[in-house]
């Protein structure tokens, strides 16, 4: 019944919003008496803001077209390397031979955003490395007779995709993949899989919520997981291949992280409506941009959600060392290979400060030689992954990181850091 509210409300929204649209045209267009009007532009660019809040919003491109190596503009073409119900496997193909890039696996959220808001990471990263990215699939759009998708699930795909970008590649989780990447890392290691990873980079992920809990992890705990599954689980309304499958809706998800920042959200809206209203499209074409991305959202399937709050959130399994994953114990202890890099941002009000550190405090088998732990100064959670204190700070720290243990590359990691100013890491204490 919610859900189908919903989509009542937005082809009422849609509606409005087109009209809002044809309206503000209209009384900009110098063919009309009434542009000329000292309120009308006022007008106007009050309607533009409004349809581009309401308009509906489908899956964003990548839209990587090109990138520059050696200063010289290369052509970028997507691969599907696999596709699964659930998720693909994206290859950025660069059109450039004779490289020998480390090969680096991006793990993206299911956490209500597609794959594509990692776009400035994959952005960031394509000059220097062969990138394959996971691509999930909105929810509503798997038929029921896929069957099911939860974390352990989630782990299976990480694995099976790590395998077909072959032993001896990297791994980069950003926020909520940064637990089933651990677990996979962990498992992988102590099943001798050829595959585990030489690196795993996480980058504001919640390994161990109990640290400097945030309000996402407050409310987790502060209600029991019956109220998750009777409150916020919605059925697919059968307008959609999914018909009947039980999620939760990328739409809650949204409302969710829109009201933790309600203030800040105005503002840029009110911001975007005085730059349209001073002539200044390219200041409110950035933050259209923003929020193109932002409200593009899609379904969470319910037993991923749910068991999620569950092992992640409420119970810490992955931390207290709980978490069983088809029928084998995950234990960070196993981990003694892959080298492992944890990212924070100062600011960030999802994965507060040492949610991300304590995964190599989990590893005391790992040498201490191969973790690695980065603070970003005044970073917040969406900085970390996005915008130039990602392309300026975190990803030289990134990309030294994996060079510095990769037998391959290590002879490139003098040139690299004076090249990109890379920061001296910070040791894991």
């Amino acid at each position: 019944m919610l859900y189908t509210a919903y989509e009542w409300q937005r082809a009422w929204l849609q509606g409005m919003s087109q009209m809002a649209r044809t309206s503000s045209t209209w009384l900009l267009n110098p063919a009309n008496p009434l542009a000329y009007v000292s309120s009308s532009p006022v007008l106007a660019r009050a309607l533009e803001v409004f349809s581009h809040a309401a308009e509906r919003r489908g899956k964003p491109e990548f839209g990587l077209d090109t990138t520059i190596i050696d200063g010289t503009s290369v052509a970028v073409n997507e691969v599907v390397v696999s596709a699964k119900p659930f998720g693909s496997l994206k290859h950025f193909e660069r059109a450039v031979s004779g490289r020998n890039d480390p090969r680096i696996l991006v793990v993206t959220p299911m956490s209500g955003h597609y794959a594509t808001l990692l776009r400035g990471t994959v952005e960031r990263l394509l000059p220097h490395h062969e990138v394959y990215v996971t691509d999930w699939t909105d929810a509503k759009l798997v038929p029921k007779s896929a069957g099911k998708f939860d974390l352990n699930d989630y782990v299976d795909h990480i694995i099976e995709f790590a395998e077909l970008v072959g032993p001896g590649a990297h791994m980069l989780a950003v926020c909520q993949p940064a637990v089933p990447c651990f677990a996979a890392v962990a498992y992988m290691t102590a099943n001798d899989n050829a595959a585990t990873p030489l690196t795993l980079t996480m980058m504001g992920g919640p390994v161990d919520t109990r640290r400097a809990p945030t309000s996402v992890n407050d409310l987790a705990m502060q209600r029991p997981y019956a109220w998750f599954e009777q409150n916020v689980i919605a059925t697919v309304p059968a307008i959609y291949p999914g018909g009947g499958r039980k999620v939760y809706p990328g739409f809650l998800q949204l409302a969710g992280f829109m009201s933790m920042n309600l203030a800040n959200h105005m503002k840029s809206h009110w911001d975007m409506f005085k730059h349209l209203v001073a002539g200044d499209d390219d200041s409110a074409d950035a933050t259209k941009s923003f929020y193109d991305e932002y409200r593009s959202v899609c379904d969470m399937t319910a037993e991923f959600y749910l068991q999620t709050i569950d092992v992640v959130f409420q119970r810490q399994a992955i931390a207290k060392g709980e978490w069983v994953h088809r029928g084998q114990r995950i234990d960070p202890a196993a981990i003694t290979r892959t080298a492992l890099l944890a990212i924070e941002g100062e600011r960030d009000d999802i994965s507060g400060l040492g949610q991300t550190k304590a995964a190599l405090e989990l590893t005391p088998n790992l040498p201490e030689d191969k973790k690695t732990y980065f603070m970003a100064p005044g970073v917040g959670h969406y900085g970390i992954f996005n915008g130039r204190r990602w392309r300026e700070v975190i990803a030289p720290v990134v990309e030294r990181f994996i060079r510095m243990h990769d037998p391959v590359q290590r002879s490139l990691i003098g040139h690299r850091a004076v090249e990109t100013g890379t920061p001296v890491l910070m040791p894991v204490s």
